[in-house]
């Protein structure tokens, strides 16, 4: 790194983090829709943005039959009116059983209006919460959603019983990302007679509310579809980054919500296995051991055979010069590469699963400083040393790596992108069958862990 680039790099670091603090201090994140007998909150300090992580142990799925609440006349008339418009979010108003609700009405105050309008309540609540679409319909789909948690469908339907404010209940469970709105207003502009646009725009609605409600406060998401990362902070974009994901098929990228815990700076690579013996890597290195000292890599045999290959810091090392530390089942993760010339193709789908990001180092540097590892000057003198450092982020930031193939683009203009991996029609079809009741809130598909190296 020249001393010319090393300031320019700083001065664009100062600028952004300065953009930062200032962006930090907009309006607070919503809060938790919690009913008014909720106990009150701890006052221990609060940690950084809510941990999209899986948590380790299995959510049970919900109860098929919600409880049951008192309802009165005029709640229940109001809630069918919801029922009724409930298109305006891309859902069918058919689901929520608006006739046995009619009915119920009609019968008056009692038992079977408790029971229809609870049941329609929290089938409505449910998909406008964690989504219509099944698991099954969610392929590779490894975020877990911490609404159901946060927004209990019985506290929730207390609250608008209590409050006699059911529209307002069920408005606050939309998400808070403004590309949900976005699609929202552009599915009341489409005409009913272009079916495969609207089914299209349903669809990615759906899969906003497969995430949480609010992303948190300062958070990196990248679209896999549109190969593009965005740092954000209160939902604005601070930075964009183009991206190079995985190859459809065994190696395309996953959808996670993890946390970066730490950046690290000149990483070591590790070989998986099945690139060292079941691509021949080890091999070769070992017949070529110039080849191997010329690109970096140490390799040793181990008196069982065993072949292990470790890449050393360097240019040429698969990672480049950062990655970021955000441990998950997939080893999936943000990192540089030293064929950066890749970033001006078009089709970037070329990786082994994980995602490679243009300008890497402002984007690990900047991730220093807002986590609260090292300063500026600190993290260049890191980047520079040419020796592996981990710099452990104090204030932890979401990473969210999602699919949509339509939303708003790197320029807030609402765009549609290549279904890379053809996980639009599963979800296109759930739509077109009856709702699914008592869904779970995990995927039973197989983690697969994903590498990256430096084919392509």
């Amino acid at each position: 790194m020249t001393i010319t680039t090393r300031f320019n790099l700083l001065g664009g670091i100062a600028l952004l983090t300065t953009s930062l603090a200032a962006q930090a201090q907009g309006p607070a994140a919503p809060q938790d829709i919690l009913p008014s007998t909720a106990a009150p909150k701890s006052t221990t300090p609060a940690p950084a943005p809510a941990t999209p992580v899986a948590a380790p142990v299995a959510i049970p799925a919900a109860p098929a039959q919600p409880l049951v609440q008192q309802w009165n006349v005029a709640d229940a008339k109001v809630l069918l009116a919801a029922i009724e418009k409930i298109g305006d979010d891309g859902l069918i108003p058919a689901d929520y059983q608006p006739q046995a609700l009619r009915d119920a009405i009609a019968a008056g105050k009692g038992d079977a209006l408790d029971r229809a309008a609870s049941t329609s309540f929290a089938w409505l609540v449910e998909d406008l919460r964690d989504g219509r679409a099944p698991m099954s319909a969610r392929k590779q789909w490894f975020v877990i959603d911490p609404d159901a948690d946060r927004m209990p469908t019985a506290a929730l339907m207390t609250r608008a019983l209590d409050t006699h404010d059911i529209n307002g209940v069920l408005a606050d469970l939309a998400p808070t990302h403004p590309d949900y709105a976005r699609l929202k207003k552009e599915l009341a502009a489409t005409p009913k007679a272009e079916t495969k646009k609207r089914a299209l725009i349903r669809a990615n609605m759906d899969r906003w509310r497969w995430l949480a409600r609010d992303l948190g406060k300062q958070y990196l998401i990248t679209n896999v579809p549109e190969m593009q990362l965005r740092l954000t902070v209160n939902d604005k974009i601070i930075r964009t980054y183009r991206t190079i994901v995985g190859k459809p098929g065994k190696t395309a990228t996953p959808q996670l919500a993890e946390i970066v815990e730490g950046v690290i700076f000149n990483p070591t690579w590790t070989v998986p296995q099945s690139i060292v013996k079941g691509e021949g890597l080890g091999a070769r290195l070992l017949a070529n051991p110039a080849s191997a000292r010329a690109q970096g890599y140490k390799v040793t045999r181990g008196a069982n055979g065993f072949v292990s290959v470790v890449q050393q810091p360097g240019a040429n090392n698969s990672l480049g010069l950062i990655k970021l530390d955000m441990p998950n089942p997939h080893a999936i993760f943000l990192h540089d590469t030293p064929n950066r010339n890749l970033f001006n193709q078009d089709s970037r789908a070329l990786s082994h699963g994980c995602i490679r990001t243009e300008r890497a180092l402002e984007m690990a540097i900047t991730m220093a400083i807002i986590g609260g590892g090292a300063s500026a000057e600190e993290a260049v003198a890191i980047s520079k040393s040419k020796e592996y450092t981990r710099v452990p982020m104090v204030k932890q930031v979401p990473v969210y790596i999602t699919y949509f193939t339509m939303a708003q683009d790197i320029n807030g203009k609402l765009a549609t992108f290549n279904d890379l991996y053809a996980r639009d029609a599963p979800v296109l079809a759930s739509f077109e069958k009856p709702r699914q009741a008592n869904r779970a809130r995990r995927t039973d598909e197989k983690v697969v862990e994903i590498v990256d190296d430096l084919q392509t």
